[in-house]
């Protein structure tokens, strides 16, 4: 029997699950919208629920990780919530403010099926921003999507690096979104 992802060191993990990218896939929406309608029934506490991440932009590769954003109001207790995400998902890390999950990872790899979620509190969701930046410029879009594809092989094994890398593109384009949309864009665009 092999070992458990909890005794796994944070190099073997990366090895078991490396980055790579793919293709869009027209699957992303439907597993979105379907682990989307789990939440809904899982958290009642969830104001809103968003599709984030490069799985959100039809226009580029992605890695085959649907992120998930799901904010709450500021007077909810966030451990009320991972208590209810147990079993379901894995809690990675949490904060006072943020947690982040993941499903979709065994010991012997990636299941079909990769999600990561993200708890944060009404309003801190600078990726809403990002996502619909991406959208509405599909030029800079393929830029994002380029940038990744060189950090790709470099950060293979290497997730915090390949965040840390691209985070200058990510904040550059954030703060151009929030320019052009207004700061107090609470909404983003209809589910994608």
């Amino acid at each position: 029997m092999g070992r458990k992802l909890s005794e796994m060191s944070l190099e073997e993990l990366w090895q078991l699950f490396p980055i790579f990218l793919t293709e869009h896939r027209s699957c992303w929406m439907d597993w979105y919208a379907d682990e989307k309608a789990v939440l809904e029934k899982t958290i009642p506490q969830a104001v809103r629920i968003s599709h984030i991440g490069s799985t959100a932009v039809s226009t580029i590769q992605a890695k085959p990780i649907i992120d998930i954003l799901v904010e709450v109001s500021k007077n909810c207790d966030l451990t009320a919530v991972r208590d209810l995400l147990e079993g379901r998902y894995i809690c990675m890390s949490q904060g006072a403010d943020r947690m982040s999950f993941n499903k979709g990872y065994t010991e012997k790899g990636f299941s079909e099926k990769v999600f990561h979620l993200h708890l944060r509190y009404l309003g801190d969701h600078d990726e809403l921003y990002f996502r619909d930046y991406l959208i509405d410029y599909p030029d800079i879009a393929h830029e994002y999507e380029k940038l990744k594809l060189t950090l790709w092989k470099k950060f293979e094994h290497d997730r915090d690096g390949y965040t840390a890398a691209k985070t200058w593109f990510v904040e550059k384009y954030t703060n151009e979104a929030k320019s052009r949309y207004g700061i107090d864009q609470s909404e983003g665009k209809d589910d994608i």
